[in-house]
């Protein structure tokens, strides 16, 4: 098979969560299990950080490769779901494999993927854990899926387990409340490995709190470790002064200049201090340099990105509240509500009602699909939108409704490009 045949094989004929939905989600690891085993179980053949959370674990995992490589390590770095390219989510040094390493996996393995038939997203976990393997990376991160517990990553064991936050996201797979949701995410903890958690939240510390006692792992909060001072500067560029409690201090400034991102920088901070004892060579210096380089090193995408100005244009792949809020917060801090224009596009298992209560009613809403099968019908949205009388029109793509909104706009005005993941890939 040629790269686009490989492609089709790995996207049509195994379930994709991504774009189908509850049908490709699997309750065990067995399917990943058979895979390591046929494959001569790479998982083991690396050392790794494990990373999971409601939101930022995207983030986080960027910020992490980028301080292993300007550390002077051969970084793997695993994500998911892409944006453009399917091989986004593979990367090592910030370079995407290659496309003949994905058809020489396909076509290695095929006859044994038959009988196993794993999913869409077991497949590419075993994908690039053999990547990594077969590289010899000196460490890679591992971003979760889904949930953590039961996600297809959670066949390694670590030098850290990470876990950003806790919010509400797939209740349907995780659970209804957040301790339910919480113990899926702690379900990457592993006998003995410390863990960082980066926010701290009454609801759920216990939850963490005793999985850490049952597993003897070493728990830290990193918002209980650090505060911080931000300041968003002309350049998009985040400076922030941080300061932990024992009386260091650190000032960088960031690429990612979204609001969640200081929350997400501490945490990052945190697991590079708790693995500082463990022989890695990675210093203050190696951490400021990467923070300022996270999006040139890694190829980061989506995170509140600037693609244009006059009008200001940003994308951001943030879908849930906790994604949202601070969002919409600091675009009403910068402009009035009627100077924003929202192309705005959804998926069909979110809650569209409780998403519109968060939007501003005075801003302009342009109203699209993304061009996947999960992809909600712009029908859906024009008529909650009219039940709260939103301001809307309706495109039938996701580049017509952002050229209607350039039209629209004045110069002043800023423009925001999101709702879903989905809807950003098909503009960054």
């Amino acid at each position: 098979m040629n790269y686009s045949e490989t492609l089709e094989y790995l996207f049509s004929q195994l379930p994709m969560y991504q774009r189908q939905g509850a049908a490709a989600f699997k309750k065990d690891l067995s399917n990943t299990l058979a895979l390591c085993e046929l494959l001569g179980n790479p998982q083991n053949k690396f050392k790794s950080i494990h990373i999971a959370g409601t939101n930022g674990k995207g983030s986080v995992s960027h910020m992490l490769a980028s301080v292993f490589q300007e550390a002077g390590y051969k970084v793997g770095l695993y994500t998911s779901p892409h944006l453009t390219d399917f091989r986004e989510r593979i990367k090592i040094n910030g370079e995407m494999i290659s496309e003949q390493s994905v058809i020489g996996f396909v076509d290695n393995y095929k006859s044994g993927f038959e009988e196993i038939k794993p999913s869409f997203f077991e497949m590419t976990v075993a994908l690039a854990f053999d990547h990594f393997a077969n590289s010899k990376v000196d460490i890679a991160i591992i971003e979760t899926g889904l949930g953590g517990r039961l996600d297809s990553t959670n066949v390694i064991t670590p030098e850290l387990s990470v876990i950003t936050n806790i919010g509400y996201d797939h209740q349907q797979f995780l659970g209804e409340t957040l301790p339910e949701i919480a113990g899926e995410k702690a379900g990457i903890i592993k006998p003995n490995v410390p863990v960082v958690v980066g926010e701290f939240q009454q609801e759920v510390a216990e939850v963490f709190e005793a999985k850490a006692r049952e597993t003897n792992s070493r728990l830290r909060f990193a918002n209980r470790e650090w505060e911080t001072r931000e300041e968003v500067l002309e350049d998009d560029k985040l400076q922030m002064k941080i300061r932990h409690y024992d009386g260091m201090e650190l000032e960088v400034e960031s690429e990612l200049s979204g609001p969640h991102q200081a929350k997400n920088l501490i945490t990052a901070l945190e697991a590079i201090r708790t693995l500082s004892d463990a022989s890695w060579n990675v210093t203050r210096e190696h951490f400021k340099a990467s923070i300022n380089h996270v999006v040139s090193n890694t190829g980061l995408k989506g995170r509140w990105q600037v693609l244009g100005r006059n009008p200001l244009i940003i994308a951001d792949t943030g879908h849930n509240r906790e994604g949202l809020e601070p969002n919409i917060k600091r675009l009403l801090s910068n402009r009035n509500p009627e100077q924003l224009h929202f192309v705005w596009g959804m998926v069909n298992d979110k809650d569209v009602a409780k998403t519109f209560a968060m939007l501003p009613k005075e801003a302009s809403y342009y109203f699209c699909k993304p061009d996947v099968p999960r992809g909600l019908e712009v029908s859906v949205l024009s008529e909650k939108a009219s039940e709260i009388e939103l301001k809307f029109s309706i495109y039938n793509s996701v580049q017509t409704a952002l050229e209607a909104a350039k039209n629209k706009a004045q110069s002043e005005d800023i423009i925001y490009v999101g709702g879903s993941t989905f809807v950003v890939a098909e503009v960054v």
